[in-house]
This record gives C-alpha cells, structure tokens and sequence, in this order.
C-alpha cells in the first residue's frame, strides 16, 4: 500500500508538465468546466454562453508564385501586395523595407510566392491555425508578427509550405496531430482581427467583460511585485522535472473549492479550458510583458477583458485538466518566456 500511496503522489506533482505524445492518452476534461469553443472557430451546437466568439475560419488560402515586382509611380506597398496577393509585411521583410516603407519607381522588389490567408473580421490566428492544421507559433515566426499580435482584417498571412492544400480533408485524428494549443500561442493569437486604422479600446465598465470581437487592451506598465494565489503544499516547483519534462511554474495543493486570487492588477486575457492539460485556465496581462496563469481550476468567475484588482477571486481550485488531486498551476511569464514564481513572490514563513 505504502508503494501504491507513494506511485499515486508522483503522479499529481508531474501531471501538469505535459508527456510526450507517443506514450501518453490523457484523459478527456471533466464536463462541468466552462468552455470556450469558438476561439479555436468551431462552436458545437447549444454551446453556453461566452465572451469567446471569434468568426469561425474557413479555408481559403490563395496561391501566389514567386517572383519579382518593379515599382512604378504612385505605386504604395499595401497597393503592391493586394496587386501581387502577397502580404505586404512579407514583401517588406523580404526587401529589407523599414517603416514608413519608402519605395521608388524602378525598384524591383522580391515577391515571396507561397499560400495566403486574408484575414476576415473576428477572425484570430489561433482559429486561422487551426482552419489550416498548422501551429500557430509557426505563422508567427513565418511572418515576423510582434507585440502586440492584433491581425488587421485584410492582412496576409503566409502559411507554413508543409500545410495540406485541401486541410478539410483532414481527419479528425490528423488535425489533432498537426495542431496543438499552449499558453503563448493564447498570448499571442487571440486577439481578434481590426479593422484597418482601428484601435484596441478599454472595457467600458470595471466589471463588464468587452465585446467578443473587441481586443483587450494590455495595461501600459506593472512594477513586478505579485503575491500568492493560494496558500498551499508545494507540490512541484519550477524548471527540469527530467526525462525531458519541465515544469513552467508552480503546482500548489490546496483542497478543492479554495479561492484563486489575481496575483496582482491586470486584465483577464483569457479564462476557458481549450488546453486539456490544464483544464479551468485563466491568463491575466499585467503590463510591461507580465503575465500570470491559473490551471486546474475547477470553476471560472472571470471574463476576457474584465479588470481585476491583486487579490480578488478569480475562480476556485480543483483537479481539473491531467491532474489526480486538487490544485493551483501558478505561472508567471515575462515577454512570453516562463520564469521561477519564487523569485517574484513574498517569501513564506
């Protein structure tokens, strides 16, 4: 028995560093969780209520052939690439162009030729990835996108040359396998697409979640100080676990039903349960590259875009995701890259 109690702990403290695939069937999220189907862009019938309700993508790449474009008078860059259909981001690149992206008559720029996505209203680039089968932190490194990740409606986006020409042919099983969902690619893919000159605008009200297909905005600066979440068991603590598994943050046990509390001031940038290892998932943007994120938790009181104050309930703990017993997964990343909670938080007596 003393084998059996000792198998199960280890268990719990490695469930939230995600295993290879090859080896590994986790078990599917418990059903009470709220759900946020349609940042992916599939919204199943009778879906609840939810402030996540970015436009489903279908595919509609077009294909442009490589080549080269000589600029002639009152030509524009946007002009170029809507007359090439390549993005203009990626000609821009490709030519070494820098803001204000002065062209001149004569000049031959290189056309990129690859598949195109024109983004659509609502749409977000998580959905776009997912309509393609593609990882979105790939679009994002094809195209050279930045903070703070907004997609502008008729933007191009260059898609990796490996995606299936036809993805709705794709099996369920194939899509599963070719797309993957983890906390950066929510940081930076679910914005929903601008219209072009429009701005990103605050929540009209301290406590009312924005509209589906309004951006969040990230507050302008944060000093850096957090305070804990919970008062718990420390049950895994950050970096290498061994066998190639590592632990982002902190898993922190606490019984079930035990408040999570904003670790400081920000904005709710997401709260739903798509990243099946973590089950119940809230992120919160502090400014200035801060971000914290909540796991396993097994009810949600937040909404995207709602303003949070440090220290106020932003749901309850639980086992939820690939976990064998009650907990808190702490995350605190800056500039997208994971870093130790210990060092940012108040030492415990």
């Amino acid at each position: 028995m003393r084998h059996i109690a000792i198998l199960i702990l280890l268990m719990a403290v490695t469930a939230c560093i995600p295993p290879g695939r090859e080896d590994y069937v986790p078990p599917p999220p418990p059903p009470q969780l709220l759900t946020d189907p349609a940042i992916l862009g599939t919204v199943p019938e009778q879906a609840p209520a939810s402030t996540w309700q970015s436009r489903p993508v279908t595919p509609r790449a077009e294909r442009v052939e490589s080549g080269t474009y000589i600029v002639q008078p009152g030509d524009t860059l946007r002009g170029i690439a809507n007359r090439t259909g390549a993005g203009s981001q990626i000609i821009a690149s490709a030519n070494g162009l820098v803001e204000p992206y002065v062209i001149r008559p004569g000049q031959r720029l290189k056309i990129t030729g690859g598949r195109y996505h024109a983004v659509s209203p609502g749409e977000t680039g998580i959905a776009i990835a997912r309509a393609y089968g593609a990882p979105w932190r790939d679009l994002v490194a094809l195209n050279a996108l930045e903070e703070p990740y907004i997609l502008r409606v008729g933007q191009k986006l260059l898609l990796p040359a490996d995606t299936p020409s036809d993805p709705a042919r794709l099996s369920i099983d194939q899509r599963a396998a070719a797309f993957d969902l983890d906390i950066d690619d929510i940081v930076t893919g679910s914005q929903p697409a601008l219209a072009n000159g429009a701005a990103a605008k605050e929540p009209s009200d301290w406590r009312k979640a924005i509209t589906p297909n309004t951006t969040i905005v990230t507050p302008a600066s944060f000093s850096g100080r957090f305070q804990w979440p919970v008062n718990g068991t420390l049950l895994s603590s950050f970096g290498s676990k061994g066998g190639g598994k590592v632990n982002d943050g902190l898993n922190i046990g606490v019984p079930r039903g035990t408040p999570i509390r904003a670790a400081a001031d920000g904005v709710i940038a997401y709260s739903g349960d798509e990243i099946g290892v973590f089950g119940g998932l809230i992120l919160i943007s502090h400014g200035s590259g801060w971000v914290t994120a909540y796991g396993h938790a097994d009810k949600l009181n937040v909404t995207r875009g709602q303003q949070v104050k440090a220290g106020e309930v932003i749901g309850l703990a639980g086992e939820s995701g690939y976990v064998q017993e009650p907990q808190l997964h702490f995350e605190i990343r800056k500039d997208r890259k994971p870093v130790d909670p210990i060092i940012h938080l108040p030492k415990r007596g």
